[in-house]
């Protein structure tokens, strides 16, 4: 989000600081500015000159050495030119050696074909003042000679900050000028202007006619994403060019000038931070707007000219007959504004965050509006918003007037109350670490528009505005930040805490596995491994698992490779050993994992904690030795075990006798206070074979419920 200085003094005086300072300042106590961007001293420099006389580039069909007059003195210039609109008598833009471009270009003296250009003559892409027409900007017979582009177009020069949108997510009060200048004025300890006071708000409504007399009527379906919706009709609107003032400020912070009503919306919107929408009234079928979710899958074409796939859930604004907006996204093409409207209908509303949200992200739709609603906006900023807009296009538009009243459906806005919250100034103190009275606390709140009534001795109540407490402002540590970022955290003196440290006694669990961790890696030189809890169908069909998992599939997998909780842990050693038989003729390993039970008939499934050895070796069969570790592992661990073979009246809870990936003849049950928890068993060479292991790999598993 870009943020510019000369806009912010419309609502606080800035210090008398280098841009660097203050960007430094802003960054540590509210949000990270990431560049600095002077824009309007780029075309101090550049001056209108007239064409005098045309010839052919000698060594270049396409190029042409094109000769004028820069200044009154009529002075001449050459530079080669290769524009197709070139011609005699035209007045276009010069920009002579050493001036630096808002694209960034520098011009410095240089040969084209064999012949020094001195400058360049300039197309309107190239000054930053228009966005793709081809050519040289030709400027009006009447433009003088010689005088800059700058003074010309009436172009002050201007400070822009480039913030950081992520480290504003939780403020949505802060994605407009006004919000940022509250936050200027009570970092740099200057006054707030309010021209939104209550005689402005009268002075408007005294414009206002009777409701009865408004042409059109609001309607909100409860089950929609609405949340409130204002709506104001003015006739006797004139489409033309808009002021340089407003135009420079939009295109200052990057946004293209249209015309004076589509940029009065995008205006207001950057100055509070409320999106709206204005109609072509002409364009509105019937008297009533309504708002609703959509019923029934349809196609809608918004401003960009694109169709999108709506489906039941999304919320539209539609009029008697057809769509008009996609809700708090973006407007549709049918009702926008053109060069032939005098009658409009301005909308001002907000929305249900999460909707806006999952319907942008679906159909990957992402704009100005439907980023600051998906932060959660204060439904009471609206009419403010409304009224704003309205005095803009009244004042813009000399003979408009406002037809009928302010309509409204929604919420109840007099159920939304400010936030009031008890807090002790020696907690806030406290927990900074730092020594700050009470009333410069009570000053940084007042000036955050948080009002303070104390109550006892150091406890204030405070009264907290509703646009704070939206999804920002909610316990008394958000005040402390709210204080420390103000003053500074860089101006908290470090100290060390002070604070009782209590060894804890580790868990049995947690005992078991420290144990079990340091008898494998010290005694039986055991490296550990972690692998991931998910697998994909394709390494248990591979390894021949009968159990898929199918019920714990994830619904929004990464991958195939990951789609699943995995039922055992055979197939993660297998992958780890086919990775290393690559580098080592033999090597050890263990893991402490999890693996998932699917349920059966009523049962929860289950997650079951397991540890794997693994041994492998190029030329012999570890077992023997995985047998002998695993004996003096139980025993180490004073467990009441014994190994015994296979028996068909008691299975292993660890893997199936018929699974035809065991080794024919390795096998050993773990018996452990006299069930079988636990496996010793050798892969088949088969499965081996499949996964490129040349060798043998003895595996252990037991179960450490």
């Amino acid at each position: 989000m870009k943020i510019s200085f000369n806009w912010l003094k419309d609502f606080t005086d800035l210090p008398e600081l280098p841009a660097d300072d203050i960007a430094n300042r802003f960054t540590m106590a509210c949000a990270e500015v990431e560049d600095i961007i002077t824009v309007g001293d780029e075309l101090k420099k550049v001056v209108i000159a007239q064409i005098t006389a045309i010839k052919p580039h000698p060594d270049a069909n396409k190029l042409n050495l094109v000769t004028f007059i820069y200044n009154e003195k009529k002075d001449t210039k050459e530079v080669v030119c290769g524009a197709p609109n070139v011609k005699v008598g035209l007045k276009v833009p010069f920009a002579p050696i050493g001036t630096t471009l808002p694209n960034g270009l520098t011009l410095e003296p240089r040969k084209i074909r064999g012949i020094l250009s001195d400058g360049m003559l300039c197309s309107e892409v190239e000054l930053g003042l228009g966005f793709g027409k081809a050519g040289l900007l030709e400027l009006p017979e009447e433009a003088p000679i010689g005088k800059s582009l700058q003074e010309y177009y009436d172009i002050s020069s201007d400070v822009v900050l480039e913030i950081d949108n992520k480290s504003l997510t939780h403020r949505p009060d802060l994605w407009g000028h006004y919000g940022i200048a509250r936050e200027f004025a009570a970092i740099f300890d200057n006054s707030l202007k309010n021209p939104f006071d209550q005689n402005w708000i009268s002075s408007l409504e005294k414009k206002f006619g009777e409701s009865s007399a408004s042409p059109i009527k609001i309607k909100v379906d409860k089950d929609s994403a609405g949340l409130a919706y204002f709506g104001l009709s003015i006739d006797k609107v004139k489409i033309g060019p808009t002021p340089s003032w407003m135009k420079n400020r939009l295109e200052a912070v990057g946004l293209r000038s249209i015309n004076n009503i589509v940029d009065i919306s995008n205006y207001v919107m950057l100055e509070l931070g409320v999106p709206l929408h204005i109609f072509d009234r002409e364009k509105i079928m019937g008297s009533t707007i309504s708002i609703e979710q959509v019923k029934d899958k349809t196609t809608f074409t918004t401003l960009d000219e694109q169709k999108r796939e709506l489906i039941p859930g999304d919320t539209i604004i539609c009029d008697e007959k057809e769509p008009l907006v996609l809700a708090g996204i973006m407007g549709g093409l049918n009702s926008s504004v053109s060069e032939s409207t005098t009658k409009i209908f301005i909308e001002v509303a907000n929305w249900k965050a999460h909707e806006i949200r999952l319907t942008s992200t679906r159909l990957g739709l992402r704009t100005d509006s439907s980023s600051r609603y998906e932060k959660s906006l204060d439904s009471t900023l609206c009419y403010r918003t409304l009224l704003r807009t309205a005095s803009y296009i009244l004042d813009l538009c000399s003979e408009a007037v406002v037809i009928g009243s302010v309509e409204y459906d929604g919420v109840d806005l007099s159920l939304i109350k400010d936030k009031e919250m008890q807090v002790d100034y020696n907690f806030i103190r406290e927990t900074l670490g730092k020594d700050v009275d009470d009333k410069k606390i009570s000053s940084i709140l007042a000036s955050l528009d948080i009002k303070v009534c104390p109550l006892k001795e150091s406890v204030f109540n405070l009264i907290i505005p509703t646009y704070r407490v939206t999804k920002d402002i909610e316990y008394p540590q958000d005040i402390v930040e709210e204080i420390g970022r103000v003053i500074g955290y860089d101006n908290i003196v470090d100290t060390p805490p002070m604070a009782a440290v209590h060894p804890s006694r580790l868990s049995q669990p947690l005992k078991t596995r420290r144990m079990i961790q340091d008898f494998l890696t010290q005694h039986a030189q055991c490296l550990e491994v972690f692998t991931y809890p998910l697998v994909g169908e394709e390494l248990l069909k591979n390894i021949n698992w009968t159990e898929l998992n199918k019920d714990l599939v994830l619904v929004n997998a990464l991958s195939q490779t990951a789609d699943r909780m995995r039922p055992t842990l055979i197939g993660s050693a297998i992958e780890v050993a086919s990775l290393n038989t690559k580098n080592f003729s033999s090597f050890k390993f263990f893991e402490h994992g999890r693996v998932y039970k699917t349920k059966s008939g009523k049962d929860f499934n289950r997650e079951v904690n397991q540890v794997l050895i693994g041994y492998y070796q190029s030329n012999n069969t570890p077992f023997i030795e995985l047998n002998n570790t695993v004996e003096d592992l139980c025993g180490n661990l004073g467990l009441p075990f014994s190994l015994e073979e296979k028996n068909e009246k008691f299975p292993s809870e660890i893997v199936d006798y018929k699974w035809d990936g065991l080794h024919p003849f390795e096998f050993m049950n773990i018996k452990i206070m006299g069930k079988n928890k636990g496996s010793i068993f050798s892969l088949h060479p088969l499965l081996l074979k499949k996964f490129k292991i040349k060798g043998h790999l003895s595996l252990a598993i037991i179960e450490l419920e």
